[in-house]
């Protein structure tokens, strides 16, 4: 039993390396890659904070090794990776605690440290300490939404838990509540983003409407999740009333 679990685990492990490594590219931009933080997130709560650091580690030496990415495809990860899975397991399976360990650990430790390895390290001129904090936040913000609607859904069907005890992880119950409902939409924002920008570059639509939309998807997202809690709260304290 504890063979197959094994295997089952270097199976997901390796399943998620080499996704991260094929979807990295997408939105990719130095200093800023989303799908990375997606896989780091999924692969905290799927397996917990090492198996993610090993995950991150692992795609970051295959990038550097095959698509000449600079030392940023590691520091731009495994911090994130790890907190992300240390802060799920802190706050008993809360998925976005994993997603804020992932902003913490790579938008504001990891863009911090990549300062010195990229400037004495990697001899990059004009940087600061600051220089990589906006957009390793950002692409946190993108990835980690993304996955937070992912994993959101397998969380409400119940597979979310049962893949984790496949692999012998520790589970949780994290139930949907009128918060994490009003989260989930307004992530799908960055989706939209995601959407649209990648939708523009293949049919190479230039015009100026599509950066509007791409940037509007995300506010509109947010509004209406507002929307929807502020509704959702209203109703129940009526509700409560009755």
């Amino acid at each position: 039993m504890k063979n197959s679990n094994g295997i089952l685990k270097l199976t997901v492990l390796s399943m998620l390396v080499a996704l991260g490594v094929v979807i990295s590219p997408i939105l990719r931009v130095e200093g800023m890659c989303p799908m990375a933080h997606f896989i780091n997130i999924v692969c905290s709560v799927f397996m917990g904070p090492w198996y993610s650091l090993l995950c991150a580690t692992l795609i970051g030496i295959i990038r550097m090794a095959t698509m000449g990415i600079p030392p940023l495809a590691l520091t731009g990860a495994v911090f994130g990776a790890f907190l992300s899975g240390v802060f799920y397991r802190m706050s008993k399976g809360k998925i976005i605690c994993a997603v804020v360990g992932e902003v913490i650990g790579t938008g504001i430790i990891g863009a911090i440290v990549s300062y010195p390895v990229m400037s004495y390290l990697w001899g990059r001129d004009g940087l600061s300490w600051m220089f990589y904090v906006p957009s390793f936040i950002c692409g946190t913000l993108i990835g980690g939404s993304i996955a937070y609607v992912f994993l959101r859904k397998i969380a409400s069907n119940g597979m979310l838990t049962k893949l984790q005890l496949k692999l012998n992880s520790t589970s949780y119950t994290d139930k949907s509540t009128v918060l994490s409902d009003s989260l989930t939409i307004a992530a799908f924002g960055a989706i939209l983003f995601v959407v649209i920008k990648i939708a523009s570059n293949i049919f190479k639509l230039t015009g100026s409407i599509w950066n509007i939309l791409a940037y509007a998807a995300p506010g509109v997202c947010v509004a209406a999740a507002i929307i929807y809690y502020v509704i959702k709260k209203v109703k129940t304290k009526d509700a409560a009333h009755c």
